[in-house]
């Protein structure tokens, strides 16, 4: 983090990072679910209780959809699910960096598609869209990395834990699964197929 030219102080422990945490003036946190003495979420929380809105991102090996919607639910502001790339994780801190201190997100959109986080509901043109767990998170990715192509091998990683095997046609099953419930009997479509590259959600600007 320090040779990326950000100026980090590191906890071990719960118990010193909440202190730091409460104590400190920082532009970002990153948490750890799993920490000795005091977790993540105790963290969280009373950072939030303190009524300071710092942003906050997790990483946890905790890839289910109830887990991350409690997180959101409690303040964070991001996740990402172990094992990532040290890459993504820098490019997910310089873009909660920017965005600066801010509350939580509960609302994606894009057109006339929106996806309710807390209330894990989706709906376009005002009709109600059944998801899978499944649907709903690759849904939940796309929107949040919104003009991203995203590769299979990151909604691999992302969705489903699991490392990419090019001779499985998961994510193009899932994918074209996805586009049938929010694309098919709507226009624009939104989501799109980058070839050799991946999926990205996106809409063409009037």
């Amino acid at each position: 983090m320090s040779e990326a030219g950000f100026v980090v102080d590191l906890a071990r422990d719960g118990i010193d990072g909440m202190h730091l945490a409460l104590t400190g003036e920082y532009d970002l946190l990153v948490l750890d679910v799993m920490l000795p003495g005091i977790d993540g979420w105790g963290i969280l929380q009373a950072v939030r209780r303190a009524e300071q809105d710092i942003p906050i991102l997790f990483l946890t090996a905790r890839d289910r959809v109830e887990d991350r919607v409690q997180g959101l639910e409690m303040g964070a502001d991001d996740y990402l699910i172990k094992p990532f790339a040290f890459s993504e994780l820098l490019a997910r801190i310089r873009s909660l960096a920017r965005r600066g201190k801010s509350k939580p997100i509960e609302n994606l959109y894009i057109a006339d598609l929106e996806l309710d986080i807390i209330k894990r509901r989706v709906t376009r043109s005002g009709q109600r869209i059944d998801l899978t767990a499944k649907e709903f998170s690759l849904l939940e990715l796309l929107l949040r990395r919104r003009g991203e192509v995203l590769s299979r091998s990151l909604i691999a990683s992302q969705v489903w834990d699991m490392n990419f095997d090019s001779d499985t046609n998961v994510i193009d099953v899932a994918v074209r699964r996805l586009r049938a419930k929010v694309d098919e009997a709507y226009e624009p479509k939104l989501i799109r197929t980058v070839r050799g590259m991946g999926y990205v959600i996106e809409v063409d600007e009037v």
